[in-house]
């Protein structure tokens, strides 16, 4: 049994199965259910999505808090404890345990969205310690556990959806997953710097701050040549020339395509609202080819998609068949790049313009800040790195040409002029001469 503390729950030795699922319906009024482990849909799960539905969230961020909340209803099951019942101790139980604990490996079965194994085709190539570097793109490889941002984002997610059952009065009367302890606002807060936000919750690890890495030009070269076909090569020059997202970009439709304005329209993942955005001239000369080779297979109007599958049936191409095909590049050059580091790149490019206004550039990402879009300013870990090894190169130039490094102190002489000293057995010498 647990105590009321919960101090003899032995975190060590819980066995968290991986049961339950988060089962994609089709269904655009309820898109993701939530099963128990007996197939039933958990219904305090899907008010919630309903929830979200009605603020205007779209699909993909509801898979994504369905896929927090199933953690948290497995970490339930796992200890035996009704989801209303749940106190702060079950709550700071389950932040110990999601941050030391490995992630489930169990095969994907159909109708699923979590336990998605790709085949031994797409993993990369050789084997890497998990957490180590990519010895290509120099990212880490992905760690056994859960990332910190994804501990964050479940932390804030749950403190979400039991929020939204206290206010409606379906679950606990006190929110398990509670705010920061209070303390003096903005306590030792440098003016120089931006007010940050203060009621933060309390189960959350920091979160180290990352600069976004880009994909360097003769890596994406190499890169772009392991392409198969003309649809991928297309879809690669217009992430890296537009910075739109994976998703944006999948999501264009025939009349979004503009060949002759070199625009393509594309619907922002936030704000939801259209944007057209400049791609290179490359990335519509690929689009065209590809138009063509599929000409008479696939729908080509203007409501219909840009973007479809290769074989038979045909479909809409999907996120997870493009990140399919990206890995399957990687995997030939031994890289660990994702489709969000051509994002990264493009921004990287237009910021080290000297001709093109950050302004501009944030306009094209679609940053609501500034301060977002700066970032990419900031010197890379490549340029750092470059230019130390550089400074080293010259170093040993210099030594080996015998070039006579600067003097680090002054002569001896020179402070004796200075300060007067020996100013006497100087005059001395020039009277006997």
């Amino acid at each position: 049994m647990v105590g009321q503390d919960g101090s003899s729950r032995d975190l060590a030795l819980l066995v968290v199965p991986v049961v339950g699922s988060l089962r994609e319906t089709g269904d655009p009024w309820e898109p993701y259910q939530l099963l128990d482990p007996g197939g039933v849909v958990v219904r305090p799960v899907a008010e919630y999505l309903k929830d979200l539905q009605a603020a205007g969230r779209p699909e993909t961020t509801q898979r994504s808090y369905g896929m927090d909340v199933l953690r948290w209803f497995r970490f339930l099951w796992a200890i035996e404890c009704p989801w209303d019942q749940a106190t702060r101790v079950e709550a700071r139980d389950y932040c110990r345990w999601i941050q030391i604990a490995g992630k489930p490996t169990r095969p994907k079965r159909r109708g699923d969205v979590e336990g998605r194994v790709e085949p031994q085709s797409l993993r990369p190539v050789g084997k890497l310690v998990p957490g180590t570097p990519n010895p290509v793109s120099g990212k880490p490889s992905p760690a056994r556990g859960y990332a910190t941002a994804t501990v964050l984002h479940c932390e804030t997610v749950l403190r979400g959806f039991y929020q939204f059952h206290l206010e409606v009065e379906t679950g606990p009367i006190v929110n398990p997953f509670p705010l920061a302890r209070a303390g003096r606002a903005h306590a030792h807060h440098n003016p120089m710097d931006q007010f940050r936000r203060e009621r933060l919750g309390l189960f959350r690890p920091r979160l180290a701050r990352r600069r976004p890495r880009q994909i360097p030009d003769e890596m994406f070269n190499e890169l772009f040549t392991q392409l198969r076909s003309h649809r991928d090569r297309a879809l690669v020059a217009f992430w890296i020339s537009t910075g739109a997202r994976a998703s944006e970009l999948l999501g264009v439709l025939g009349s979004g395509a503009d060949h002759g304005q070199q625009l393509i329209t594309v619907i922002r993942k936030g704000s939801r609202a259209l944007q057209q955005l400049p791609a290179s001239p490359d990335a519509f000369v690929w689009l065209r080819l590809y138009q063509q080779q599929m000409f008479g297979l696939v729908p080509a109007g203007p409501d219909d998609p840009v973007w479809w599958t290769l074989r038979r049936p045909f479909r809409p191409l999907a996120y997870h068949a493009a990140r399919a095909m990206f890995v399957r590049a990687n995997a030939v050059l031994g890289a660990n790049w994702s489709l969000h580091d051509l994002r990264h790149s493009a921004a990287y490019r237009m910021a080290r313009d000297p001709q093109m206004p950050i302004t501009d550039v944030q306009w094209v990402l679609g940053h609501a800040h500034l301060s977002t879009t700066q970032t990419y300013i900031t010197a890379t870990a490549e340029d750092v790195v470059e230019s130390v090894l550089a400074h080293h190169r010259r170093q040993a130039a210099g030594q080996a040409s015998g070039v006579e490094e600067p003097p680090t102190r002054y002569r001896a002489r020179t402070l004796d002029v200075l300060f007067g000293r020996n100013q006497g057995e100087d005059q001395s010498v020039r009277q006997s001469a």
